[in-house]
């Protein structure tokens, strides 16, 4: 039996032995040097902010999300977040943006870290930050009719130790989680005299 024969114009590069870096063709390397489409996209920063309100519910700690339709049109359950307006801090735009999506008033009580990601659309590269944070919930009802972007569809109280299993994105289960393995199902605020919203 013959060995196979090269493809005409171009080097055939071995398979290195174990442990050992590939040898790329001349070939290959220049089409890994052409610079791509979305490389060539302008760079937008945005920076957003929203997190956990929780809520005492029976007992129970309870953080309101929201439903609101991905760009492909696939319904998703979130945090509410938004972007900055103006001069507003992060803190003062995650409370803003929670009120307005999910119809509850809350207070910051920590913050709980940043999640920064890329994407593409309309002909641009988003990096983005949103700001998230820990919020208690202090007074409103759940609607999603004060949301001037129309984007939240519904909004429901979840159970902290049900979140993971109801939130779309990684990012925001984990930190659902860490939130849930640092408080407890329980929740972070110890539960008052006065009705919590519901």
């Amino acid at each position: 039996m013959k060995p196979a024969a090269a493809p005409q114009g171009r080097h055939r590069v071995p398979a290195p032995p174990g442990g050992h870096a590939l040898r790329i063709d001349p070939d290959e390397r220049a089409r890994q040097s052409v610079p791509t489409a979305q490389s060539q996209l302008p760079v937008v920063e945005e920076t957003s902010a929203g997190g956990l309100v929780v809520s005492m519910i029976d007992g129970v700690a309870h953080a309101a999300v929201i439903a609101r339709r991905n760009r492909a049109g696939r319904l998703e359950w979130c945090l509410p977040k938004g972007h900055l307006e103006g001069d507003e801090t992060p803190e003062e735009a995650a409370v803003r943006e929670i009120a307005e999506e999910t119809g509850i008033t809350g207070a910051v009580r920590t913050r709980l870290g940043v999640i920064d990601y890329w994407f593409s659309g309309d002909g641009r590269r988003v990096h983005k930050a949103v700001h998230h944070f820990l919020l208690e919930a202090v007074s409103g009802d759940l609607t999603v009719e004060d949301d001037p972007d129309g984007e939240a569809e519904d909004v429901a109280w979840i159970a902290l130790e049900d979140l993971g299993a109801r939130l779309s994105y990684p990012n925001e289960r984990r930190l659902a989680s860490d939130v849930l393995a640092t408080f407890g199902p329980h929740g972070p605020f110890v539960p008052s005299a006065d009705p919590r919203p519901r």
